[in-house]
């Protein structure tokens, strides 16, 4: 709806105001007269509505009204107009991933607005308190009022400039439905759904992209097993005990073929090097045919590409499986002492696992308080209890 109402509008806080209201209307309409057998298309068309209705009353905008106005009885669940970016909110990613906007700001923005993720979940993301992403995110929309910057779809010329911070909106939104920061479940499927929608689209548009193929094949290999990471009771299940069996072998020899191509056409960047490690996790028969020294020498090369304090921790758990876990803690350690990794759960959870297996309990107890300690979700938080105890 955000998306069909902002290309209306060209303006977002305008868009978001007419959505509101749309869902007030629909309120009162279906509580007297029923849902509508296209609930998405009534609202839409009601959205539409109103933010044509407020454009009319300004006097600013009136001479550009005409050009704006649509028959009421327009169909609104498919696209209206040839474009070059066939989906509305593939188009609504790619315009919020303005080049005006700090990279940061970029992703977060589209994060909350296109991608309805929280800004509590998008500061877990970003490492930061809640507050200060909810006061980046409003200062980047003051940004795009004062500067005046338009929401257009950016024309094909202006594509490559923004697809890194498109990629980087799509990971990020099928991180956060692949484990959940906050909440009961471990997974969030529509927002894992929507981001695989999203790749989907994005190597339809960009075929060539390296990037973009490697950025699908890693978000096939998590779909592929995401059934697997819970049991009937809703607990996590780690990657050495999953059902192999019933992962979605059709979709990782997919990805496994994107992977391949990518690799062959050039230098590979972070996300195909993403997924040609997860790629080696899913094509392992057993977790102890994991070739975990291939697994180590992506770390390595996607650690150059994209030196982010999140790859070392990663590549800690590769060196620990290589070189026992006395190397990977040495690893953790150091970036414990580095603390960009504060108040990063996975960081005190690693260092816990490690020292549990080097018989080192009493500090991995003290490791998993502090893990316990930064974690909201419901299934991650039994999982270190039953660590811990």
């Amino acid at each position: 709806m955000l998306a069909a109402t902002v290309r209306v509008t060209r303006h977002l806080d305008a868009a978001e105001e007419s959505v509101q209201e749309a869902y007030v209307a629909a309120l009162e309409a279906w509580s007297r007269d029923g849902v509508p057998a296209r609930p998405g298309a009534w609202l839409t068309t009601v959205a539409r509505r109103n933010a044509l209705n407020a454009m009319a009353r300004r006097r600013t905008l009136q001479a550009k009204l005409p050009l704006l106005l649509e028959p009421e009885a327009i169909e609104m669940d498919e696209p209206t107009e040839d474009a070059t970016i066939p989906d509305d909110r593939l188009r609504l990613v790619f315009t919020c991933c303005h080049p005006a906007l700090a990279r940061e700001a970029q992703v977060a923005l589209t994060l909350r607005l296109v991608c309805g993720v929280g800004t509590a979940d998008i500061a877990h993301v970003f490492l930061v308190a809640e507050p200060t992403m909810a006061a980046r995110l409003t200062r980047a929309k003051r940004k795009i009022a004062a500067a005046g910057i338009p929401y257009v779809v950016p024309g094909p010329a202006d594509l490559p400039a923004r697809l890194d911070a498109v990629l980087t909106v799509v990971h990020l939104l099928s991180t956060t439905g692949h484990t959940a920061p906050s909440g009961d479940a471990l997974v969030r499927v529509e927002l894992a759904d929507r981001a695989l929608d999203l790749a989907r689209m994005l190597h339809a548009l960009l075929p060539a992209e390296r990037e973009v193929a490697g950025l699908l094949a890693l978000l096939l290999v998590h779909d592929a097993r995401h059934a697997t990471r819970t049991d009937e009771a809703g607990r996590l299940v780690r990657l050495e005990d999953q059902d192999r069996s019933a992962w979605d072998r059709a979709a990782i020899a997919r990805a496994d073929q994107l992977v391949d191509a990518a690799l062959r056409d050039g230098p590979p960047g972070r996300f195909t090097l993403q997924a040609a490690i997860a790629a080696l996790h899913a094509q392992a028969p057993t977790y102890e045919d994991t070739d975990w020294p291939q697994i180590l020498a992506l770390y390595d090369e996607l650690l150059r590409t994209w030196p982010a304090p999140v790859v070392a921790l990663n590549r800690a758990v590769a060196v620990a499986m290589v070189h026992g876990p006395a190397a990977g803690l040495t690893e953790v350690e150091a970036l414990e002492r580095g603390g960009q990794l504060a108040g990063y759960r996975y960081l005190p959870a690693t260092k816990a696992d490690l020292l549990r297996r080097l018989g080192r309990h009493e500090e991995a107890a003290d490791a998993y308080r502090a893990a316990l300690a930064l974690t909201d979700n419901a299934t991650e938080r039994a999982f270190l209890a039953e660590q811990l105890g």
